[in-house]
């Protein structure tokens, strides 16, 4: 009968050989006959070693073996006593062997006596004999090296990831395996972790580094990261100093130094299997694996031995892939650092809790990082309540593969809930109510005031899901083929990356439709707007598609794309099912209190108000405002401040609101590892004082509202209005009395004040000359408190109360604009229109006027009063000095005017001063 020891040994020789290890017994003893040699029960001063391991001849080190089933952690000292009897056993050897197995066959510890704190680990199996005779060359082990890295150059790297890259190097010194960095989508982990690989090989002697996806488009992203990164210290392109293959069949290059690879792809190699299916590598293994699906079992692979790779990061590390893939990361001895920019509770216990760094989004659009988001919200009743077609209708029915259709008479009801919609059932006229409902809302109330349809990105259920909305926005859009795109993984045609970088890049497409493919990881920095056509169920996945938005991009690359887009300070989550309503995600929009002013927000907090959604909102409202900011007003935030900085103000209230910050504040407070919830309370007290106090400052609170008032000229930031104004018709209207009366009071109030008001009450219309300036004075005291009004919110409200008399009631005003409100305000005129529509109108009655007095104008003269027209427009008034500014000077200026009017110029010029200028 055999026993358990002989069982182990049996498994032990196996992977022994397996891993270019000769066999020998001692009697059998011949050290020439390979490279490596393991050789039983060799004898030492301590007594018979179950193994001995000798590369060329020199003994490196000695394996213990025992019966399946025994714990291993006390074998150690075994282990360390026969190290130390081998140099007594043979005097030639002067120093004891560094290495150290102890197995059952089923499980392996190893450890490198060398290393600064010798500590046995897990390995998959033994390590080649070619391995340990190259690290017995080196000076010292890649533990140690690790403790000593040089300074990081810090050039061209965002706070957090010379904070992330910081932590992990502090981690590789305290010799942790296994270390997870949490950093918000956008806010540049990949860049982030080429600079530490850069570090680790040139300074560390990293052999080679695996950087692991799970889907190859990504793959592709990452390579061109290290194809773009530049060495801080050496001004080298990193594929210039370093081999990088992305792997993209079942061959190692064995000089590269980074492989990328999707973690399917590595699987197959380990199992010795074909390539792995295409659509494989192509899908998100987030979105296709469940939970409760078995790990996936992989063996040894002599060309892909365990020491292969020295280093291992896995990017978007969040996923449930470890489910399925876990062993495909434990085969390699290698360190494993993963990114995400949501961890959930199992990516943080499969990294040993050791979370280096932590960098939510809330922080990175405090930082300016990202951009926040809003949700609006679009309900149907089918998509709430599902339908019922009755028996005797015909209704088509698809095949789900050929999507063949047939028609078929109903013989009983059909009954269907909002869950079988697009799976069992497919209402197209619930496709086509939300898509139409999106498209009537986009100008209106999404994104106000604009003109081309953002950048946006639909998700879907499935396949065909994606495929019946294409059709759908084309058709509500009235657009072609380019205007919208599906990219899922079954896409025929264009390839999916293709389409991907047209959508990053170029004008169309300007919708696309998909399930998962540009779910998660990648990066589409135009993307303004998320439409979810379909619910999620996990948080984590949630919270990574929301991410496709908030990547922020500079206003040239924005407007490349988007013409009419000014700047992109934060998306729009567009829900159609509800999927922000539920309790899934740990992210939540910044903006908590939309109703509130700012100004009111910060007097609040000024009188006292610690209310967390205050704080969270005041925050949120800023770091939008910190994204446009000029270097010179950023300093005049701080001096108001008293030297303060505003994302300095910013990340204290993020502090105040951030519940491991409030467990941090209480642990130091009290000296409490675990404290108590009355203990928290003060914590959060304390922390939400210290965020407050820069607002006790009336000259910050002042400063803050000053600027913000300056730089909102493109964006209606009261979006609410736009929305009532289709579905909550009263309460619009009485908004706009509130203003229309405001306005009116102000002009009453200050019509012996402001010389634009005193000029229009005092002075017959013929006889009024207003100035540009006047109408800028009058424009900026509306805009100061107690009115807060601007030109635009005025013309809006007159539109509410009576469409019938206002015209041309677009977003974008003139500042000549003003004198066409506040004629229509003393009631001087019946209709509200722009400035511009008013002088059209006059000048061309003028023309006819003169032409009817028997006065004609030659071809180039009209061209001349045109000009002068198009002038008086936008400045009131028009005189000589006017004409040698554009658009005159480079038709010749005053000189040219004179000779094409012949001597009439003067008489000329008053004329249409009076006929046109209010």
């Amino acid at each position: 009968m055999v026993t358990p020891e002989a069982q182990a040994r049996e498994q032990i020789d196996q992977q022994l050989t397996a891993a270019g290890w000769l066999i020998q017994d001692v009697k059998q003893l011949n050290l020439a006959a390979g490279l490596g040699v393991a050789v039983r029960e060799f004898p030492t001063s301590k007594g018979p070693a179950d193994y001995v391991l000798f590369v060329d001849k020199k003994p490196v080190g000695v394996l213990e073996a025992k019966k399946a089933g025994t714990t291993l952690s006390g074998v150690a000292e075994q282990s360390g006593k026969y190290q130390d009897g081998i140099p007594d056993i043979l005097p030639h050897v002067p120093e004891r062997p560094p290495f150290a197995y102890e197995s059952t066959g089923v499980e392996t510890l190893f450890r490198d006596e060398r290393d600064p704190e010798p500590r046995s680990r897990r390995v998959f199996t033994f390590h080649h004999p070619e391995t340990l005779g190259a690290w017995l060359e080196q000076d010292d082990t890649l533990r140690a090296r690790l403790g000593h890295l040089p300074e990081l150059i810090t050039a061209g790297l965002r706070d957090c990831q010379v904070e992330a890259i910081t932590n992990l190097e502090e981690s590789f010194a305290a010799d942790r395996p296994r270390a997870l960095i949490q950093m918000a989508t956008g806010s540049g982990k990949t860049y982030m972790a080429v600079s530490f690989i850069y570090r680790l090989i040139k300074f560390a002697g990293a052999r080679r580094v695996l950087f692991l996806v799970d889907r190859r488009t990504l793959g592709r992203q990452t390579k061109r990261e290290f194809q773009q990164y530049r060495a801080p210290d050496d001004g080298r392109l990193f594929t210039n100093l370093y081999n990088v293959q992305h792997l993209t069949s079942n061959k190692l290059d064995l000089v590269s130094r980074v492989c990328v690879s999707t973690i399917q792809r590595v699987y197959s190699m380990l199992c010795n299997g074909g390539e792995p299916d295409d659509d494989l590598e192509e899908r998100s293994g987030f979105a296709n694996a469940p939970l409760d699906e078995a790990p996936k079992d992989v063996s040894y692979s002599p060309a892909l031995p365990i020491e292969t790779f020295d280093f291992i990061v896995t990017d978007e590390c969040h996923r449930s892939i470890y489910n399925q893939w876990r062993q495909v990361l434990e085969y390699f001895d290698a360190h494993l650092i993963g990114l995400t920019a949501t961890p959930s509770k199992q990516t943080i216990g499969f990294f040993n809790k050791n979370l280096v760094m932590e960098y939510n989004h809330e922080r990175a659009v405090a930082d300016g990082v990202n951009v926040g988001y809003e949700v609006y919200r679009i309900k149907t009743k089918i998509t709430e309540e599902g339908s019922t077609v009755e028996a005797g209708y015909h209704v088509d029915r698809r095949d789900r593969l050929t999507r063949q259709v047939r028609l078929d008479l109903l013989d009983e009801d059909l009954v269907y809930g909002s869950s079988q919609l697009d799976r069992d059932v497919v209402a197209k006229d619930q496709i086509r109510t939300v898509i139409r409902a999106f498209r009537d809302k986009l100008f209106e109330a999404i994104f106000p005031g604009r003109t081309e349809v953002p950048k946006t990105l639909v998700f879907a259920k499935d396949d065909s899901h994606a495929e019946d909305i294409v059709h759908i926005i084309r058709e509500e859009f009235g657009k072609g083929n380019v205007f919208a795109k599906k990219i899922t993984y079954k896409t025929t045609g264009e390839k999916p990356e293709e389409l991907i970088a047209s959508f990053r890049n170029s004008y169309n497409p300007r919708i696309a439709v998909t399930v998962d493919m540009v779910s998660t990881g990648t990066d589409i920095r135009p993307l303004e707007c998320l439409l979810f056509m379909r619910d999620v169920k996990s948080g984590v996945y949630f919270d990574q598609m929301k991410g496709r938005g908030t990547r922020v991009i500079s206003t040239t690359d924005l407007k490349a794309v988007t013409p009419d887009a000014e700047v992109k300070d934060h998306f729009v989550i567009v829900d159609a099912v509800g999927v922000c309503e539920g309790d899934r995600t740990d992210t939540r929009p910044l903006e908590r209190k939309k109703s509130i002013s700012l100004e009111k927000l910060l007097l609040a907090v000024a009188m006292g108000s610690r209310e967390p959604d205050t704080l969270a909102t005041i925050a949120g409202r800023l770091a939008r405002l910190d994204r446009s900011l000029e270097p010179e007003e950023k300093d005049e935030i701080k001096q108001a401040a008293g030297g303060q900085t505003l994302n300095a103000i910013i990340n204290y209230l993020l502090d105040a609101v951030d519940s491991d910050k409030q467990q941090a504040k209480a642990r130091e407070m009290f000296g409490s590892d675990e404290p108590d919830k009355e203990q928290l309370s003060q914590a959060q007290a304390e922390l939400a004082e210290t965020a407050s106090a820069p607002f006790n400052l009336p000259e910050l609170r002042e400063t803050i509202l000053a600027i913000k008032k300056r730089k909102e000229q493109v964006i209606d930031t009261v979006s609410v209005d736009e929305l009532l104004e289709t579905g909550f018709s009263q309460e619009a209207k009485d908004k706009a009395q509130g203003v229309v009366e405001s306005f009116e009071q102000f002009i009453e109030t200050n019509k012996d004040e402001l010389s634009a008001l005193q000029m229009i009450y005092s002075q017959p219309y013929g006889q009024r000359r207003l100035t540009f300036a006047a109408i800028d004075q009058l424009a900026k005291a509306i805009q100061e408190p107690p009115y807060n009004l601007r030109e635009e919110t005025i013309w809006k409200a007159y539109e509410r109360l009576d469409k019938a008399w206002v015209r041309g009631a677009g977003p974008k005003r003139l500042l000549t604009d003003m004198i066409s409100l506040v004629r229509f305000a003393l009631g001087e005129a019946e209709v509200l229109e722009p400035y511009a529509d008013d002088i059209e109108r006059r000048f061309t009655a003028w023309l006819e006027a003169q032409q009817a007095a028997g006065r004609g104008f030659t071809t180039e003269q009209v061209e001349w009063l045109v000009m002068i027209k198009d002038h008086i427009v936008t400045s009131l008034t028009v005189d000589v000095d006017d004409l040698e500014l554009a658009p005159f000077a480079s038709r010749g200026g005053p000189f040219k005017a004179a000779q094409v009017f012949g001597g009439q110029l003067d008489d000329i010029l008053r004329e249409i001063n009076e006929a046109l200028a209010a």
